[in-house]
């Protein structure tokens, strides 16, 4: 039986469309209709662009018609995680505080997607300004896990990449501040890709930390992925975070081989904790490689013990500071008071903010304080760069790092109550946000009838290599296992 449209990936769908024996309506028209049977259960979006998706595959669709070239993804609709900004669509970064902001202008990585001829479906479900490993902070509930509809998605990207593995968009874009692509791509079985800082321009992503936020992909498949990343990676003089490097067509790097290449699978990333099944994952790709002719070396990076303190350190300073433009003056939720400013300010944060939100907050305004600045701010940002000189060491000797993504398959929603529980679920990602390196998420297994996703961590600007490594990968590890949802 031949795949629905919903079901096909990009490169599927652009074949189809290329070939006329599908336009971009019908497309978009299936995955609204897949949206109509399974988004009540998933929850992936906040918001769903009904009307404007298909005028936009209409618009498309009359170009085609026309001989018009109306650009790489010519139609393909695609998911944007809530809190990168969108013109005209609600973007709320799943908070009250933004529950009703509707941008005037739209991210430059978005702007890239339109020139292109992407259609917008919606804007997908996230944790709370993105804070968060579950999805479960956001205030319009969480996304439920396709694979487990009792299990967590991941997050923050929770619903970029519940989106992808229930077929509810043919791409989708997500932000990874710790690992908030890798972690929901490798709980909902589908390839993340998180950039080199700098790679993608962050003008227009709303800010959690902005040393470490970086916009990425969540596809199906490695190809969909280096599509993607190929059309919004490029410098951008609105950011001035943004690396000026050539653009690169990242799709040249499908189908090479990893002979000759060296890799090594760290020992600090397999440490205490980390489920048996998922060690056996990371193990079993490291098997694989070296059979397809890479080398195996043995590197050591001796200060990650000390990554996740550092991150949440940096990442909740950073957030104290870029969370306090929200005043209930200029824009988004506010509480009007007749006694003063002050009690105004504190009763719109206090109401507009959740309980996570304003517990990182504080933290991060305390690290800062005086008397603390010295003694856990810029000591935090010292051991940043020891962890940076490790990674620099390793990548001497090696080409690129395999490792878990995540230490265990999705729990349960509510079975980490406890923040500092959730924040250890972090352990093998957030040393790639700390110096800015590219990683890629692949599915790599199963534990118990849930996806296992298998990490690789590549040198500054890279991501070519890491492209090539997952589809030699997809070839010899297939993943072809899909959640079923009616």
């Amino acid at each position: 039986m031949s795949p629905k449209p919903y079901q096909l990936t990009a490169y599927e769908a652009l074949e189809a469309i290329d070939s006329g024996k599908l336009s971009s309506t019908e497309l978009v028209s299936s995955v609204l209709e897949r949206l109509d049977q399974v988004e009540e259960k998933v929850h992936a979006y906040i918001t769903v662009d009904r009307e404007g998706a298909l005028e936009r595959a209409e618009e498309i669709d009359r170009r085609i018609e026309s001989g018009e070239n109306p650009g790489r993804l010519r139609g393909l609709p695609i998911a944007i995680k809530d809190s990168i900004v969108t013109k005209g669509i609600r973007t709320t970064c799943g908070s009250r505080m933004l529950y009703n902001f509707i941008p005037p202008y739209s991210a430059t990585a978005v702007e890239k997607l339109i020139q292109e001829g992407a259609v917008i479906v919606g804007k997908t479900n996230c944790d709370e300004f993105t804070m968060g490993t579950t999805t479960e902070t956001s205030h319009f509930g969480p996304t439920y896990n396709p694979w487990s509809l009792d299990r967590v998605p991941g997050g923050s990207s929770g619903g970029s990449a519940a989106c992808m593995a229930a077929d509810e968009a043919t791409l989708s874009l997500g932000t990874d501040t710790g690992g908030s692509i890798r972690c929901p791509a490798s709980f909902c079985g589908v390839v993340g890709l998180k950039p080199t800082y700098g790679r993608v321009s962050r003008y227009g992503l709303i800010a959690y930390a902005s040393s470490l936020d970086q916009i990425g992909t969540i596809t199906k498949d490695v190809a969909d992925s280096a599509l993607l990343l190929s059309i919004v990676a490029g410098r951008d003089e609105k950011d001035a975070t943004s690396i000026d490097r050539p653009t690169e067509d990242f799709t040249s790097y499908l189908g090479r081989d990893v002979d000759g290449q060296v890799f090594a699978v760290p020992e600090e990333f397999l440490g205490e904790g980390t489920n048996e099944e998922v060690v056996k994952a990371t193990f079993r790709v490291a098997d694989a490689l070296e059979e397809m002719g890479a080398r195996r070396e043995e590197v050591s990076l001796p200060s990650l013990e000390y990554s996740l303190a550092t991150y949440y350190i940096i990442a909740m300073c950073e957030a104290s500071s870029n969370l306090a433009r929200y005043d209930g003056v200029r824009y988004g939720f506010s509480v009007p008071s007749k006694a003063n400013w002050i009690k105004a300010y504190s009763d719109t944060r206090g109401r507009g903010f959740g309980a996570e939100v304003r517990r990182r907050i504080i933290l991060g305004t305390y690290a800062l304080s005086a008397g603390y600045y010295n003694a856990y701010y810029m000591k935090a940002l010292k051991i940043r760069t020891l962890i940076k000189r490790d990674f620099q060491r390793a990548f001497e000797k090696v080409d690129f790092l395999v490792t878990p993504t995540m230490p265990s398959p999705a729990f349960k929603i509510g079975e980490l109550a406890d923040p500092l529980t959730m924040y250890l679920q972090d352990v093998d990602t957030v040393p790639v946000n700390l110096v800015g390196l590219p990683a890629i998420s692949y599915p790599s297994g199963f534990a118990d009838g849930l996806p296992i996703g298998v990490q690789m961590i590549g040198r500054y600007f890279e991501e070519g290599r890491l492209i090539s490594v997952a589809s030699a990968l997809e070839k010899k590890l297939p993943h072809e296992e899909r959640p079923v949802l009616s």
